[in-house]
């Protein structure tokens, strides 16, 4: 089978390298790229002329001030913007024939496949069929997915869908469960996905402030049994209570879900609680943060600045917010993280440990244990909001969100 592959980005060209393992697989991006296992051409038409699937990842982007690296709950909510992937589609469109199909992967909200998107391609046949993947953990995420979702015009799972499933049995690892459904049902299983993992962030996030406030109480003790409740709420992924929700995707995707509300007319707005509790939830932190600053007369250093460790990327970073708030408090605020801010110190601060790649990359067995990115001084006082690095340790470290009393 030959596979065309538009869009060789951050996410697209280890996708396409996942696939080019079993299949011949052909990428166009707009950027030069390169790879040693997908052949990168110079012209779209080179990427979609006698393809039988060509898959498209091209950016439905936010305007940059809605990534959720700062305050923007109170901004007028917007949709995606769909100019990108319009334009490529109609390209496709011209070079395209009846035996191609055209997987689109980008996010967009429901109901904007069936009204802007699917009318662009008249000649090909078109699925919906966005991923689940996150930075850092791309190629693995690919393979190991928690299901596939397929969207076709009627929700019909044999024909294209099937196709499609066959190809993705040949390269997956995990025997993952397929989701055929409409473009519509396709749409939103994808986006009430990331918007549930920020609504259970933000959950836990608010049991860690009670116990902050309310004293003897271990944040990690209570939600460890709503984790293990798993006949009727909940299963235990996204469950330990740290850093809010962060990254390209799903404080984007939130803001998106409340113009979709509006437009529907739903009249009401879920989504602008998440975003605002996840904001209250670092201005509280941050706020922690300044006080024992001005306790220990010292400045406040944020340990970890990229939105998730291991990877440089700083949209929706939450360390960025939690040091807006300090700013905001008139707290000046150092920053330190291998990839984006290299410092190796030493430093005498009221540290906070915005990085856990064993709670991050839990999924996929990632047991690093914590290391410090630069050095500290003895005075240091260590804020861990997860609540693993050792107390035992030379620096005064408080685990955030654990107020028992010991």
């Amino acid at each position: 089978m030959k596979v065309g592959f538009i869009g060789l980005g951050k996410l697209g060209m280890p996708c396409a390298e996942v696939m080019a393992n079993k299949y011949e697989v052909t990428g166009y991006d707009i950027d030069t790229r390169t790879s040693d296992t997908v052949t990168v051409v110079t012209e779209l038409t080179q990427a979609v002329k006698n393809k039988d699937i060509v898959f498209v990842a091209i950016q439905t982007p936010h305007h940059p001030q809605y990534d959720g690296s700062a305050p923007c709950m109170e901004y007028q909510p917007k949709d995606f913007d769909y100019a990108q992937v319009k334009q490529c589609l109609s390209e496709i469109e011209y070079h395209a024939s009846a035996n191609t199909l055209i997987v689109l992967i980008s996010t967009v909200l429901p109901g904007i496949v069936r009204r802007e998107l699917a009318p662009l391609i008249t000649q090909a046949r078109f699925i919906y069929n966005p991923y689940l993947i996150a930075m850092g953990s791309v190629a693995w995420d690919m393979v190991n997915p928690e299901m596939v979702i397929i969207g076709t015009q009627d929700g019909s799972e044999t024909g294209d869908a099937g196709l499609l499933t066959n190809f993705y049995n040949e390269i997956m690892e995990n025997n993952p469960r397929y989701v055929i459904g409409t473009w519509e049902e396709a749409e939103s299983i994808k986006i009430f996905y990331n918007t549930f993992i920020s609504a259970k962030l933000s959950l836990v996030n608010m049991v860690q402030d009670v116990a902050q406030k309310l004293g003897n109480m271990n944040v990690d003790v209570v939600t460890d049994a709503l984790a293990s409740s798993t006949q009727r709420i909940m299963g235990p992924k996204y469950m330990t209570a740290g850093m809010g929700d962060a990254g390209p995707c799903h404080p984007r995707d939130n803001i998106a879900l409340r113009y979709m509300a509006k437009d529907l007319e739903l009249e009401y707005d879920l989504f602008h609680a998440i975003m605002q509790s996840r904001e209250v939830q670092a201005k509280n932190m941050a706020d922690f943060l300044c006080e024992l600053g001005e306790e220990h007369d010292l400045p406040v250093l944020i340990h970890g600045v990229t939105y998730k460790p291991g990877v440089p990327y700083l949209e929706g970073s939450y360390s960025l917010l939690v040091a807006h708030y300090c700013n905001q408090r008139g707290f000046a605020t150092m920053m330190v993280d291998p990839l984006t801010h290299p410092d190796p110190g030493p430093y005498s601060a009221i540290v906070l440990l915005a990085h856990n790649p064993s709670v991050t990359y839990d999924h996929i067995d990632h047991t690093d244990e914590v290391e410090l990115y630069c050095e500290l001084n003895d005075n240091s006082v260590i804020v861990d909001p997860w609540r693993s690095f050792p107390k035992d340790s030379k620096y005064k470290v408080i685990h955030y969100g654990n107020t028992r009393v010991e």
